[in-house]
């Protein structure tokens, strides 16, 4: 108990913040089970998805507009009082840095527990993301790991904290589910039924070549 509390008062914890950033072009359930898995397996008391403006290690890959993908996105998870949604990348515009976010999201959280959650296969590259040392002080680092998949190189970094998260093993891919709109088959049981219901609204991905 801090010097001068009142007797019989808990002193406030700090919170456990995570981010799950990406295109979310569009968004599916693998974006969601990784949500998540890092939620409940590291306790997290809340979970952000930030859709980027542009991906810097997929220039040119999004096919939809910022407001559809973020649209989609609250879509998917409007009912899960676990996740919010921030558009801070989206209204920043051009190439979407993990360093700038973090320090956006460290302003805003100062005294706070941030945690940043990649996938497995992200690691290895970890060491080339702009201004890394930088990052590892801002934020620790969640890392999905599929049954199958183990990581087996991880980055020197110095100060770097990581924190391994068991991940299900659902292969999809944003690309896979375009081309499936492309050729007219159903994203059932891919995509949240109400993401797929704005797909079709808006005609997304159908004209895409």
């Amino acid at each position: 108990m801090p010097a001068g509390a009142p007797p019989n008062s808990v002193a406030a914890l700090d919170v456990k913040i995570g981010f799950l950033g990406g295109s979310f072009d569009p968004i599916h359930f693998g974006h969601l089970l990784a949500a998540q898995d890092a939620y409940e397996q590291h306790k997290l008391d809340r979970l952000v998805i930030v859709p980027a403006s542009q991906s810097p290690m997929k220039p040119g890959d999004m096919q939809s507009t910022a407001a559809d993908r973020l649209a989609m996105v609250r879509a998917a998870t409007e009912w899960d009082t676990r996740i919010e949604v921030s558009d801070v990348e989206l209204r920043r515009g051009g190439v979407s840095y993990t360093i700038d976010s973090a320090r956006h999201f460290r302003a805003v959280y100062p005294k706070d527990d941030l945690y940043w959650v990649i996938g497995g296969d992200q690691l290895p590259q970890l060491h080339l993301w702009k201004d890394i040392e930088e990052l590892a002080k801002l934020v620790e680092f969640i890392f999905l790991e599929r049954p199958g998949y183990p990581v087996r190189a991880t980055p020197v970094v110095p100060g770097l904290r990581l924190h391994r998260c068991d991940g299900h093993l659902l292969a999809i891919s944003s690309t896979e589910l375009r081309d499936r709109t492309r050729r007219h088959l159903s994203l059932d049981y891919f995509v949240p039924h109400k993401a797929i219901v704005y797909i079709r609204e808006k005609g997304l991905y159908r004209d895409q070549r």
